[in-house]
């Protein structure tokens, strides 16, 4: 289970840009396809840098932890 802390400055982030209607939503509708996105984001991390990379794929690895993601940027879970 990832930290709520983590989850606060992504849904921060997300909603600075106006994601955060979108990032929930392909959370919900791209469930099966969370998958590939942890491992490109494994791949990608050394290029990228960062272990935000590296815990955001671990969440988006686990299908309840991406659900309980989306309602939280949808503000359903506090």
């Amino acid at each position: 289970m990832q930290s709520r802390p983590e989850w606060s400055h992504w849904a921060e982030t997300l909603r600075r840009f106006k994601l955060d209607g979108l990032a929930s939503w392909l959370f919900e509708a791209g469930a099966p396809l969370t998958i590939l996105g942890a491992q490109a984001l494994y791949i990608g991390q050394p290029f990228f840098g960062g272990k935000g990379l590296g815990s955001f794929a671990q969440m988006l690895e686990e299908d309840e932890e991406v659900q309980a993601f989306a309602r939280y940027l949808r503000g359903e879970d506090s």
